[in-house]
């Protein structure tokens, strides 16, 4: 992913409360007429970049929320406080990506941001911010006084789901989805993890105007509209196994396969040199594991120095893993996305997109064909590490909510 440089632009605006004022452009304002959520983008490399994301989601004092999916080309650290400077009184939540998904489909080095309005949700947000220290218990017990308060400040809204961004880079994600899905109970929860373009050097999560690693924001949400939660992959087991016989799950490091050097033993099933093993060879050769009756992705990241592969999800010694082959990927989409769309349109779809299904269609090159599919289906969202469904750390899926218009016309009573 190049790192290109944004043209020299004029001189940073400082902040005014004319910011929060703004009125979107016309072009803006007509496309994103009778839609419930609000979206908007900008490059990250653009010093005005948040007051444009200000001005194409105004007015801010009408939204719960603002998420924003920020390109690692931007500097996450001012931009976390401009956001709560400029995009103020909304609270603002974000994380950094492997790659984002705008109006067009894929794009890269931009900031997408989607406003969620106070008139069709109530939110709050759960951070955690040492994934390493935490009590499991505490979060349970908050994750209920936040359900049993937006239950009395809407009573009549029966849509819940939750979101969970977390830092990509912190291998805490199973623990996490795990440790959280007690306070859940029937709520659906997806999630992404934070991302660093292709370079794996740090990811952040964003929240109250600082960008921190080793942390998680849990975004729970109920709405007036319609949802459906959603996880798809285009993948199918082989008839080709091999078992783990040397793993440190703590790092989800594999030293063994077939209780061969892992690395060397993974490229002689797929026939390949062990030399020229590359996260493109990753992506098109996925391996899964079986759990609970359905087969899960267990990407591989990459070789590390020593031979070992190193997993971007749970995995142990004993663990059988089978070798997974694509269907059409194209068709797989358009099938996934028009069946969420079958009954109505929805407003949004908000995606967590695998970064390993992106390089996948690029390597296929099948970039332009993805991208118009999620853009036709009005997907917005982030490339990620890895994606979160219910109590689960998954990979090379598609995952996300589809949130439709309310199915009355009367307007809201919250205040």
């Amino acid at each position: 992913m190049t790192r290109s440089d944004y043209p020299e632009a004029t001189q940073k605006k400082p902040a005014s409360d004319q910011v929060q004022r703004a009125v979107p452009s016309i072009g803006k304002a007509l496309q994103q007429a009778g839609r419930i959520t609000r979206t908007g983008s900008a490059n990250a490399r653009d010093p005005n970049a948040v007051a444009k994301l200000a001005e194409a989601l105004a007015p801010l004092d009408e939204l719960e929320l603002v998420i924003l999916f920020v390109s690692p080309l931007a500097d996450i650290h001012t931009l976390g406080v401009d956001a709560a400077r400029d995009l103020a009184p909304t609270r603002v939540v974000g994380c950094t990506t492997a790659g984002e998904i705008g109006e067009t489909g894929y794009t890269d080095g931009e900031i997408i941001a989607i406003g969620i309005p106070r008139s069709h949700f109530c939110a709050r947000v759960l951070l955690i911010d040492d994934l390493g220290n935490y009590n499991a218990q505490d979060q349970i017990d908050q994750i209920i006084r936040n359900r049993n308060e937006m239950a009395h400040e809407t009573p009549d809204w029966t849509s819940e789901f939750a979101f969970l961004l977390i830092d990509g880079l912190s291998i805490k994600e199973d623990a996490l989805t795990a440790d959280l899905a007690p306070g859940l109970g029937p709520v659906p929860l997806f999630g992404g993890s934070a991302g660093d373009g292709t370079d794996f050097g740090a990811t952040y999560v964003l929240s109250d105007g600082k960008a921190r690693q080793n942390t998680a924001a849990l975004l729970q949400i109920r709405s007036n509209c319609p949802i459906k939660v959603f996880n798809t992959d285009h993948l199918v087991p082989s008839a080709q196994r091999m078992v783990v016989t040397g793993a440190d799950p703590a790092r989800r490091l594999v030293h063994e396969i077939n209780a061969e050097p892992a690395a060397r033993e993974y490229a002689r099933l797929l026939g390949k040199d062990p030399e020229q093993l590359t996260t493109f060879t990753f992506a098109a050769h996925p391996v899964v594991v079986r759990i609970g009756g359905q087969h899960h992705v267990r990407a591989i990241q990459q070789v590390v120095d020593t031979g070992d592969l190193l997993f971007f999800s749970a995995i142990d010694e004993g663990v059988v893993l089978t070798l997974a082959e694509s269907l059409d990927m194209v068709d797989h989409l358009d099938r996934a996305l028009s069946g969420l769309g079958e009954a109505q349109t929805p407003d949004v779809i908000l995606a967590c997109d695998c970064v390993l299904r992106r390089m996948e269609a690029q390597q296929k090159q099948l970039t332009t064909q993805i991208s118009s599919l999620l853009a036709k289906h009005r997907a917005v969202g982030f490339c990620t590490y890895g994606e979160q469904v219910d109590s689960i750390h998954v990979n090379h899926t598609l995952t996300g909510v589809a949130i439709y218009p309310p199915t009355t016309s009367e307007p809201s009573e919250r205040s």
